[in-house]
């Protein structure tokens, strides 16, 4: 091989490993972008500040607003579990919820679940006896009827049975109540969850 076709030789591998090192270079061409999950909506200062007056720094605010196609401002609260207990489905796991509606510049409490389910009334038709340590939440909104929540006890409360407990806005009444079974008809409050003791007859 003469020198000519050794310096051509030489140029043509020189300018071979050239072009692979600036391929191996190049930043891979970006594929479609992937879809981003939408934000949840940043809740306003002032509503975190209500819901930690309700349930304390660890508060989560999950909806506000006119919840109850009432006209009002409320606000639903909770406190959620940190853990999700092994073999449970991971969803909206708490310990307390409150739901606090804005009534002429004042936040008062109007329904709450922490061990029972109730309102100013009293106890929730339906809500079990035996004290519940944790919940699962389900809700919606429905543009007409405002919010549906549904409760269920994360475990069979003692004596009872873990039943889906639905809770609504009932406007004849103007305060949240419990659902009957069907989720159809309002069921009344309880002022108290003690049993009732028949007297013996003698």
């Amino acid at each position: 091989m003469n020198r000519f076709a050794r310096s051509l030789l030489i140029c043509a591998l020189a300018s071979t490993f050239f072009y692979i090192g600036c391929r191996g270079s190049e930043k891979p061409t970006p594929g479609p972008a992937a879809a981003k999950k939408p934000e949840p909506p940043q809740v306003p200062a002032d509503l975190q500040t209500v819901a930690e007056s309700e349930l304390g720094a660890e508060s989560e605010v999950l909806a506000w607003g006119d919840l109850a196609r009432n006209g009002k401002e409320q606000i639903l609260v909770i406190n959620r579990i940190k853990k999700t207990p092994e073999g449970t489905v991971p969803g909206n796991l708490f310990t307390r919820a409150v739901i606090a509606e804005k009534d002429d510049g004042a936040w008062k409490e109007i329904f709450r679940c922490d061990e029972h389910l109730k309102n100013s009334k009293g106890f929730l038709g339906g809500t079990p006896l035996a004290a519940v340590s944790g919940w699962r939440l389900q809700y919606e909104q429905h543009p007409d009827t405002g919010l549906v929540m549904y409760f269920t006890p994360l475990r069979v409360p003692e004596g009872g049975h873990a039943e889906t407990i639905g809770v609504k806005w009932n406007p004849k009444v103007m305060r949240y109540q419990s659902l009957d079974r069907n989720f159809e008809q309002f069921q009344g409050e309880a002022p108290s969850l003690e049993p009732v003791e028949v007297p013996l007859q003698r």
